[in-house]
């Protein structure tokens, strides 16, 4: 369960730091909510996470999935370009990521 939990986490990460650029320095409301929501949901799901798992792998998975997820996101929306670079980089990201699943 705390797998599932932080991947939900991670995913949270990736709204949040989505919506914090959006917020535009907090002054647009929306995004502004969506942000505070966003991170405290996804800090509590990580430390609840880390009850179970090392914090080492907890926190790297995390941030991977948030990092993964913004540009992912920002790539879907026109926002951010798509290069086979980035593709290639983003692959690596996620190999990490499994791999530290893996190591468990």
């Amino acid at each position: 369960m705390a797998w599932v939990i932080l991947i939900i986490s991670g995913i949270l990460e990736a709204v949040w730091a989505t919506a914090l650029g959006r917020a535009e320095g907090f002054t647009r409301l929306g995004p502004s909510i969506v942000f505070g929501l966003g991170l405290v949901l996804s800090m509590a799901g990580l430390a609840w996470a880390m009850r179970d798992l090392p914090v080492g792998t907890a926190y790297a998975v995390w941030v991977g999935i948030g990092a993964v997820g913004t540009v992912a996101f920002a790539m879907l929306t026109g926002e951010e370009t798509v290069s086979a670079a980035k593709l290639v980089f983003l692959a690596m990201i996620v190999g990490g990521v499994v791999g530290l699943k893996a190591s468990h």
